[in-house]
């Protein structure tokens, strides 16, 4: 009978060893044209899902990848769902996602600050009927959202930044040595509601669209939050100049991602001066990025393995250089109705995690730190 308990017993314990190495958390990174929508699903199968994607006629486009993200994950809700800010391409789709699947909690920084009509209407018109029956929390840096498995914390929301340490944070910030404040950006990026999420030994940054003087508000003199394995590259991966860029050498070469995903389109994001920063960062392994830039051509833009979806519009030829001019210069990007593909990452709690490109199967995993 002795030695029938001892096995059950080490039966149990291998079971239990066996459950703890399968858990995992997921997460979908999807293709919304320049937006943004990352979705993740706890080990329990709770959800968290930032930002909606676009609006206008690009609303039913962009939930509806969305909720091709939420089918594969098998999820049939959404637990809780974090606006960034209030500009169309984070809350867009928000309505139109709404109508699909049911929507249980809403996270925000509070009311709109630039005053845009369309912003002004959703807010006034839409988004009260949105959270009538669900609920709504108005977060603030230090905040935390309990996801079972997950310690998720609020690091950055309306302009504002922890002032305390994270586990692992802490210490002075060499960067910072080189950092300039530039005149404050009194638009709807530097409110955006900032992410960092633990799960076991695997930490992730998502910052939203904070620029400039905020990303030296979190990371100097004191870097408040360390080192993290993934980094969802902020803002597109536009770059830090002033005064509204953002991906300043103070926040991602403190971070020293292991890898950084950039949610970018084919012309936004993705330019000269910031992928100079990220693809220089310390520690880094490999960026993976949404779509082809033709702002940073081929001397920036990564392998195509690591690109998720290549162009809006077949060209010619593969350019080589940046795509000249500005902002305001760049053509307007032609519709892109057609399949998208997304990333999808598997972290376990040991901090390993698994980037997977859904466009052409190609899987890499990243082993912890020694």
């Amino acid at each position: 009978m002795r030695s029938v308990a001892v096995f059950v017993a080490a039966l149990a314990v291998s079971v239990s060893v066996a459950q703890a190495q399968t858990r995992s958390l997921q997460v979908y990174v999807v293709d919304v044209e320049g937006g943004n929508a990352t979705l993740f699903v706890g080990p329990t199968g709770e959800s968290v899902l930032i930002d909606t994607g676009n609006g206008g006629a690009n609303a039913a486009r962009d939930a509806g990848r969305i909720v091709d993200a939420v089918r594969d994950a098998g999820l049939t809700q959404i637990d809780h769902l974090i606006t960034t800010h209030w500009h169309g391409d984070h809350f867009g789709g928000m309505a139109e996602l709404a109508s699909h699947i049911p929507i249980r909690a809403y996270y925000d920084a509070g009311p709109a600050v630039q005053g845009q009509p369309n912003t002004v209407a959703f807010l006034a018109d839409v988004y009260p009927g949105l959270v009538a029956d669900a609920s709504r929390t108005i977060v603030d840096p230090g905040d935390t959202i309990s996801i079972d498995g997950v310690e998720w914390t609020i690091v950055t929301a309306g302009g504002d930044v922890i002032e305390s340490n994270l586990a692992g944070g802490g210490g002075r910030n060499p960067y910072c040595a080189s950092f300039e404040p530039q005149g404050p950006d009194t638009g709807e990026n530097a409110q955006s509601v900032g992410s960092h999420i633990r799960f076991g030994e695997f930490t992730a940054l998502h910052p939203g669209d904070i620029t400039w003087d905020v990303e030296g508000a979190l990371m100097c003199p004191e870097n408040h939050i360390g080192t993290v394995d993934l980094l969802f590259v902020g803002h597109h991966g536009q770059g830090p100049a002033s005064p509204v860029g953002s991906n300043t050498p103070q926040l991602v070469n403190a971070l020293a991602p292991r890898v950084s995903i950039i949610n970018n389109g084919t012309r936004k994001g993705g330019q000269p001066e910031s992928m100079s920063v990220i693809l220089n960062s310390p520690g880094l392994e490999d960026v993976w990025m949404s779509h082809f830039s033709l702002l940073g051509g081929q001397e920036y833009t990564v392998p195509g393995i690591f690109i998720a979806n290549t162009f809006d519009r077949e060209l010619d030829a593969m350019p080589i250089a940046p795509l000249p001019g500005t902002r305001d210069t760049w053509p307007d990007p032609p519709p892109h109705n057609g399949t998208a593909h997304w990333f999808k990452v598997t972290a376990t709690e040991d901090g390993t995690f698994t980037v997977t490109n859904t466009r052409n199967g190609f899987s890499k995993t990243y082993h912890p730190r020694t």
